[in-house]
């Protein structure tokens, strides 16, 4: 039997840490716009502080359930149709820019992409410990676990929403590597992949436009380039040290959606490579105590559900970070704990609450 141990207190003060610094950002980044576009500054910050009370309930809740009532089939069961679901009422939606991604519940929304991370690493970590040694055979473990990850895939993308999808099959892909599925079932499923990614790709003007921005920003300067140009900017006008918080340029009227998507660039050129290089290493001690507990759990459930969980937040995060900073094209993936968005920091808090649940027992 498991001993009971207190929650990683490390784990839980970088958290806390992520969410307070976002906090302070989103104000940072949104004031201006606020007041211009609602005639409030602190707009986007109440809404921000309700999701992020909503979440530390939610967390907390975590915390104290017994982990292991998740591996009950019904448990596991009813999360997937609910997901799937949410999936396919969100395509039904109005749309919000063009994309079908939002189910609005009067001043709120939520994202069911989001809970569809969490679903599959549910479904995984059920899954695949209960086929054990048999995790390389096809039909009874590799296919079930495959068509999951395909289908959920598959209604995120005709959402308009390509990078989820990939985020979603990454994780997915992780997790069947640690729970021993062989590489060259991997070597296969690229094979027949990246075929795919590339229709997926070159079907849409706008993806292919964003292709094209990320290997030559300049060629379209006002167009497709300009997000990517005007991040760059202000990570680049930061320095070390930064212009000091508040005194971001960038932010008013320049930077696409900089309490969002590009709030890393509001970062970087406030707080300057000091205080991005902090909210990577922020990142990193998340990811290492994240793993530490997976290691240290006491089943192939826990094992695969921490860290699976950890993975939902660092892969988005890092993600979102190298958008920011060039190194992969322009996405709206929103980064954890920091962005403005409430689906996403309410599910960031219940990934991390089951993390920390999953600490609370070692051997």
């Amino acid at each position: 039997m498991a001993k009971k141990l207190s929650s990683d207190t490390t784990l839980f003060a970088v958290t806390m840490a992520l969410l307070a610094m976002g906090l302070v950002m989103v104000w940072s980044s949104s004031s201006a716009l606020a007041e211009e576009s609602h005639g409030n500054a602190y707009h986007f910050l109440v809404k921000q502080v309700v999701w992020a009370a909503l979440g530390l309930v939610v967390m907390g809740a975590a915390m104290r359930i017994d982990y292991r009532k998740l591996r009950q089939p019904a448990t596991v069961y009813s999360a997937v149709a609910l997901t799937t679901v949410l999936l396919i009422v969100v395509l039904f939606m109005s749309p919000v820019n063009g994309h079908h991604r939002w189910i609005r519940l009067g001043s709120l929304s939520f994202q069911p992409a989001e809970l569809a991370k969490l679903t599959s690493v549910l479904f995984l970590a059920y899954h695949l410990e209960r086929k054990g040694e048999r995790v390389n055979e096809f039909l009874p473990s590799l296919f079930p676990a495959l068509l999951l990850l395909g289908w959920f895939a598959y209604l995120i993308f005709i959402q308009a929403d390509l990078g989820s999808a990939l985020v979603l099959l990454v994780i997915g892909g992780v997790m069947l590597i640690i729970g021993g599925v062989r590489l060259r079932y991997f070597a296969v499923l690229a094979v027949l992949g990246v075929p795919l990614l590339y229709q997926a790709v070159m079907t849409a003007a706008y993806r292919r436009d964003r292709i094209e921005a990320f290997l030559n920003p300049y060629s379209d300067p006002r167009g497709s380039g300009y997000q990517i140009i005007q991040s760059l900017i202000a990570v680049g006008t930061g320095g070390v040290t930064g212009v000091g918080f508040t005194q971001g340029r960038q932010k008013l009227f320049y930077l696409p959606y900089p309490y969002s998507d590009f709030i890393f660039a509001v970062v970087g050129e406030e707080l300057g490579l000091i205080g991005a290089c902090a909210v990577v290493l922020a990142f990193l001690v998340f990811l290492w105590r994240g793993v530490r507990a997976a290691w240290k759990a006491p089943d192939a459930f826990a094992t695969l559900l921490a860290a699976g969980l950890t993975l939902a937040v660092v892969v988005q995060a890092f993600i979102n970070v190298s958008v920011v900073v060039g190194l992969l094209p322009t996405k709206g993936i929103p980064l954890p704990f920091l962005s403005a968005g409430g689906s996403s920091l309410l599910f960031t808090l219940l990934a991390v609450g089951l993390v920390l649940n999953v600490s609370q027992h070692a051997d």
